[in-house]
């Protein structure tokens, strides 16, 4: 009962306090607000834009080696026209992959590039074609709305067929029924098999809308591959079972003898992973959220000392109050409490306050900038929780001071 009743006492004197110097508090709270916004909102943005980047680089396929001539995370020590010098991937190695290495599930070889698309006087512009084999759809993620995938004999044999993005297909067919036309890529008439179902653009810029899947033995006959244009890359994906790191050295030591390397020679192709983007990643936000902390971490300072002074004001002007509650028989750690309890709930007005603003700009940034964000659970907690601290490290001093008082001496400075 005890409990009850110093929050109920403290929740009023806060607001009394609060409505009393009306524009004293509201400066005073104001750094808390500033603070927890800043803190809350650039962790917000930044768990939203992780969420959506980590997203976007798993469609990139789980524990999935992309063997290319140049890796993604370039080495400061390697001159860069090392890289130049390096072979293009090839069919060669895929095939060599296939039948060597028993850790992969699958095997693929890709090339893309951009060109534009016609179908009777409409054109789909800067349209991204991917020539890719059959192992295409063991690989990446997504769906298909209308007709189906390649069959085994029209990858192998190269026919002129294709699955275009939702976008081309809104481009070029309009309302009309995609299945069966026609349409001309890279001078050649192509047969649309199938539409990939509207995914939208990830934040790593892939997209399945904007793009046209040939096999890869169409496209060769038309775009050579080996020359590297296109950016060729052979796909392997592991077994259930089998964990990356056995599958990217048993890669590396079949392409090592297929190349004809020596012992004492550098690799002179590339075994890119998502764990390297990921460890990026992780370096990246864990910057950013440090620059969170320490700009919010200063307003939340000022906000700190901003509690302790209507604190210390408080006690000022309730000296009188304090000594008769004594000389009634109040105990000090019923003054320290009551004195702590109001200094956590001015803090707690700042920290909803400012949990408000962070809300509010989430939202205007969802609608505003088509950005999926969102306020999560764990931030409110830890603003909550952050306004606390503040709250009980701001009141401790003014409410020891508080509870230290004379009664005698309290009552007399009337």
């Amino acid at each position: 009962m005890l409990l009850f009743r110093l929050i109920r006492e403290s929740y009023l004197f806060a607001i009394y306090s609060l409505l009393a110097n009306r524009l004293q508090t509201v400066l005073s709270l104001l750094g808390i607000t500033i603070g927890i916004f800043m803190v809350i909102f650039v962790f917000t943005i930044t768990d939203s834009f992780e969420s959506s980047v980590r997203s976007s680089v798993s469609e990139l396929g789980s524990n999935v080696l992309y063997i290319q001539k140049r890796p993604w995370i370039f080495d400061q020590n390697t001159p860069w026209w090392k890289f130049s010098q390096r072979p293009n991937p090839s069919m060669k190695d895929a095939k060599a992959l296939r039948q060597r290495c028993t850790k992969a599930r699958s095997v693929g070889f890709i090339v893309s590039g951009r060109k534009n698309i016609q179908y009777k006087g409409k054109d789909a512009r800067n349209t991204t074609y991917v020539g890719g084999s059959q192992e295409y759809e063991d690989v990446f993620s997504f769906e298909i709305s209308e007709g189906r995938y390649f069959t085994p004999l029209e990858s192998a044999s190269g026919v002129p067929v294709g699955i275009v993005g939702s976008e081309v297909a809104d481009k070029l067919f309009g309302s009309e029924v995609s299945l069966g036309k026609q349409l001309k890529i890279m001078g050649r008439r192509v047969k649309i098999i199938g539409v990939f179902l509207k995914e939208g653009t990830s934040m790593m810029g892939q997209s399945h809308d904007n793009q046209i899947l040939l096999p890869i033995n169409f496209v060769r006959k038309v775009v050579n591959v080996n020359s590297g244009y296109g950016n060729p890359t052979v796909i392997v994906r592991a077994k259930e079972d089998v964990e990356g790191l056995a599958l990217k050295e048993e890669v590396r030591m079949i392409l090592r003898s297929v190349h004809r390397l020596k012992p004492a020679a550098d690799d002179d192709f590339a075994l890119n992973e998502i764990s390297t983007l990921n460890n990026v990643f992780d370096d990246f936000f864990s910057v950013l959220g440090k620059a969170g902390w320490f700009i919010g971490g200063l307003a939340l300072l000022v906000g700190g000392f901003g509690i302790a002074n209507i604190m210390f004001v408080s006690v000022h002007e309730r000296t009188v109050q304090i000594g008769i509650q004594k000389a009634l028989g109040a105990k000090n750690y019923f003054i320290l409490f009551q004195f702590l309890f109001e200094s956590i709930f001015l803090s707690l007005f700042g920290g909803l306050f400012g949990l408000l603003f962070v809300f509010l700009s989430v939202l205007g940034i969802r609608y505003g900038f088509d950005f999926d964000a969102s306020l999560n659970i764990s931030n409110i907690i830890m603003a909550v929780s952050v306004s606390l601290i503040i709250g009980l490290f701001a009141g401790l001093i003014p409410a020891y001071m508080a509870s230290r008082l004379n009664p005698v001496e309290a009552i007399r400075a009337a």
